[in-house]
């Protein structure tokens, strides 16, 4: 597109700015303890033995976060012509059942797929195993649910 920042396709830019936001966040989560699956089921074992320590993870993450869609709300992206924002605002079956099973994966595994990402490099074996079955996951879910459409259609 005539471009000077794009190479082979790839506004180099957008990757650069991607690449070091990826980095901020494996970082975070690295140094808030996110990526150590005992502390995220301890935050999610409120009738056990209760680590309230990620409520200021998550508040750390929160606070900057609404201040920046305060600040730019009326504004354009730097980067891109526009903000991508879902057009679906429905709150169905479909997103409470799949609001339910990633709440039951997080707590069974102590992760998400962000840390499990971070956990890659030092998580051994368990965080292998839960990574590649996050990715299957991630790519039979179009093939079931394009199953269960057409067999809802007849």
């Amino acid at each position: 597109n005539g471009n000077s920042e794009d190479f082979l396709g790839i506004n180099m830019i957008r990757l650069l700015v991607s690449s070091v936001s990826g980095l901020f966040f494996g970082f975070g989560l690295l140094i808030s303890g996110m990526t150590d699956t005992a502390k995220v089921q301890g935050w999610l074992d409120i009738l056990g033995q209760w680590d309230p320590t990620l409520a200021f993870v998550m508040g750390g993450a929160m606070i900057p976060m609404a201040a920046a869609w305060a600040i730019i709300a009326k504004k354009a992206p730097v980067f891109d012509l526009s903000f991508s924002m879902p057009s679906n605002k429905t709150i169905d079956f479909k997103l409470l059942s799949g609001s339910v099973l990633f709440g039951m994966g997080w707590a069974l595994a102590g992760l998400c797929p962000g840390p499990a990402i971070a956990a890659l490099g030092f998580g051994g074996n368990g965080i292998i195993l839960f990574f590649v079955s996050m990715i299957v996951g991630m790519i039979l879910t179009k093939p079931m649910r394009m199953g269960s459409i057409s067999t809802a259609d007849g």
